[in-house]
């Protein structure tokens, strides 16, 4: 009896082996399938023989990325070039009006200057009383002119130099 207790554990566990390798067997051969089919696409992938060619596509990405490249830095160099032209512009402007005849008139005499980054420009100065206005332009480098600049002048000189 003990002998075929041992033969029936024995064929059991052999059994039991067996049906365990089977499985194992069938799931190497779905796994080896699986694995075929994707070393299949991944050929085609590299070689090009499906639709998509992956080193054609990474040479036209690099070549865009160069042509890119260079329009960003023409760009750069276009920005620069505005950027120093606008630095000459003389797009700052300072008015101080102002009444040139303390004993008669208002504020209607002005200076006004128009000068860029560096201060280099023109001020223009008018002058009003009841019958006729005057009007004078001095040219300006670096904040002053070789000609005198009154303290209005120089007012709306400074004035235009004040960013808001």
């Amino acid at each position: 009896m003990e002998n075929l207790v041992q033969l029936l554990d024995a064929r059991l566990l052999l059994l039991a082996c067996s049906v365990l390798i089977l499985v194992f067997l069938i799931v190497v051969i779905i796994l080896w399938s699986k694995l075929n089919k994707l070393r299949k696409m991944y050929l085609s992938m590299l070689n090009g023989s499906g639709t998509l060619n992956v080193e054609e596509t990474l040479i036209e990405i690099q070549q865009n990325n160069a042509v890119l490249k260079q329009e960003t830095d023409n760009v750069q160099q276009q920005m620069d070039a505005i950027i120093g032209q606008m630095k000459k512009m003389k797009s700052n402007l300072g008015v101080y009006r102002f009444n040139a005849f303390a004993e008669s008139g208002s504020d209607q005499s002005f200076s006004i200057a128009l000068v860029d980054d560096e201060k280099d420009g023109v001020v223009i100065s008018g002058i009003h009383n009841r019958d006729e206005t005057y009007v004078f332009a001095k040219p300006l480098e670096r904040g002053t002119s070789k000609y005198m600049l009154s303290s209005e002048e120089k007012e709306a000189i400074l004035r235009s130099g004040q960013k808001k």
